[in-house]
């Protein structure tokens, strides 16, 4: 089956908001006597903090400014969660929000800056306010939606289960607050698909699929792809799969996985010395890796799926659903950045959780999900935001990095490094003798990962196909453009091998080719084209 994704996704740094906590507006009229706990309560605490859609239109110049031009969205449907996965009305956008007329604004205001918004469909289960579930607590079995649930026994006990008399019907994790929705029933499931489509017409750039292997049923996941790409062939579909995911990417169901096998292996990299021992996001245990390791786990990773995914798989680091850069590398602040340079190098769509850029810090769910400090920049580390700003800058300033073939060049000791290249440059080849020469964007991208300064060389292939030097190769040579204290040094290549190169510690050195390059490269690499 060919394989099709999003181009936009390939060029999109996503901004990952939990909507309660990002940003109140003081332009949303809440209605009278609505009471919210104040900003910044520990995000321990239950209850609603009162942030809001309108809260992002007005924070849209901060996101623009950081580089962001795409928005990923927790759930903003009705609920009686501060997190709203337990979705009370799909078709409705939840009034503490700013209901639906806050969300054409923001998908108005953010369009108009070239923006796109992606948002999240919890459809395994709902909440116990979900009004067909509700409808059976009214009526019992002569509800309609009797069968939409999957009930196992009558009266309901919705709420006073106990371990002799539990909750009687099926719930997501044995919760009772979330029972689950039966797929295998046509009304629930066209109910489902109505939804996908609804917002995706509405204006929603996309759909993020809260834990659809929970919904082992690859036809409904197929019609799902279909309802949503007839209504925008450019919608994005992205599930929340926390391992490889090679069956659910074959171009029939998702564009996209959310990518903690990469956050996994930066931690386990970058974070070796430093990564709580403690920390198993999403129940997965971190190794710590040694650079040929991580190295060939890198590979593993690019090579399991075609190159359409690959580009379009979403880089993150850290979620709703895990504790905070800062936390889980114990206040490393240099793991923190390098990590973030790694997103911004890879191929694949990186994204930022809300507040990571400032520097905010907290553990594993809920403490991760703090109300953003914008009355206190005082606490914010001005630092690592312009850190983040330049970062995202650069892989904005370069198609390479979001497109362009990757090839591994060094990984030995502390360091590990790799090239990004695009058009005649598949690799990092001169042009052999007569070849037409043409301008192509070609990138060499080596991290440090020790507490000392690193000096190295880097061999890079110069030879034809005969295997001898092409001493008729024009001068190809590269300049530095990061660390941004460093840009523009020239570095030559000498023989085959780029010389004296200096790395700082806990840095990475990023050189971008200044020579031609020729139409033809020596050897096969992964590229577009897979």
């Amino acid at each position: 089956m060919s394989v099709k994704t999003p181009e936009w996704v390939k060029h999109a740094v996503f901004y990952q908001i939990f909507p309660d906590r990002f940003c109140r507006s003081p332009r949303l009229r809440q209605s009278p006597g609505i009471q919210f706990k104040p900003w910044g309560s520990p995000p321990s605490e239950q209850g609603f903090q009162g942030g809001d859609l309108l809260g992002i239109v007005d924070r849209l110049d901060y996101l623009t400014d950081l580089g962001v031009n795409a928005l990923y969205l927790n759930p903003i449907f009705s609920s009686a969660s501060n997190h709203r996965y337990h979705t009370f009305d799909y078709m409705q956008v939840d009034p503490l929000l700013g209901g639906e007329t806050a969300f054409r604004e923001l998908l108005d205001q953010a369009h108009g800056r070239a923006m796109r918004v992606v948002i999240d469909g919890v459809f395994n289960h709902c909440g116990r306010g979900f009004w067909p579930f509700h409808h059976i607590l009214e009526t019992g079995k002569k509800s309609p939606y009797f069968d939409w649930f999957r009930v196992k026994g009558w009266p309901l006990r919705p709420y006073h289960s106990s371990e002799k008399q539990p909750h009687n019907y099926a719930a997501w994790w044995n919760l009772p607050a979330l029972p689950q929705l039966n797929t295998s029933n046509p009304g629930m499931r066209q109910y489902l698909l109505d939804v996908s489509r609804h917002w995706i017409a509405f204006g929603a750039d996309g759909w993020r699929l809260d834990v659809p292997e929970e919904i082992d049923d690859p036809p409904f996941w197929r019609e799902f792809r279909r309802v949503v790409k007839e209504a925008n062939a450019d919608a994005y579909a992205v599930g929340e799969i926390w391992h490889e995911a090679e069956e659910w990417l074959q171009g029939d169901r998702f564009d996209a996985a959310m990518n903690y096998v990469l956050s996994r292996a930066a931690y386990g990299y970058f974070g070796a010395e430093t990564l709580r021992l403690d920390f198993r996001p999403g129940g997965y245990t971190i190794e710590k890796l040694d650079t040929p390791a991580f190295a060939a786990e890198i590979e593993r990773m690019l090579e399991r799926y075609d190159w359409q995914v690959v580009t379009a798989q979403l880089n993150l680091m850290n979620s709703h659903d895990t504790a905070r850069n800062l936390w889980a590398l114990d206040g490393d602040a240099s793991g923190v950045r390098l990590c973030l340079l790694l997103q911004m190098t890879l191929p694949g769509a990186p994204c930022i959780y809300y507040g990571e850029e400032i520097g905010m810090n907290g553990g594993p769910d809920p403490g991760c999900r703090g109300a953003f400090p914008w009355e206190e920049q005082e606490s914010w580390d001005c630092d690592l935001l312009d850190f983040h700003r330049k970062a995202i800058a650069l892989r904005h300033s370069h198609p390479a990095l979001r497109t362009g073939a990757y090839r591994t060049l060094v990984a030995a000791g502390d360091i590990f490094g790799f090239s990004r290249s695009l058009s005649g440059g598949q690799g990092l080849l001169p042009p052999r003798a007569g070849e037409a020469n043409e301008k192509s964007d070609r990138l060499i991208v080596l991290f440090n990962r020790a507490r000392s300064k690193a000096r190295l060389a880097v061999p890079l292939e110069t030879q034809d196909q005969t295997g001898g030097e092409d001493d008729t190769s024009p001068q190809l040579s590269f300049r530095a453009i990061w660390p941004p204290e460093n840009c523009g040094q020239l570095h030559n290549v000498e023989n085959g091998t780029l010389w004296d190169l200096t790395i700082p510690p806990r840095e990475a050195l990023i050189l971008e080719g200044t020579g031609a390059v020729g139409s033809e490269t020596l050897e096969q690499e992964r590229n577009g084209n897979g």
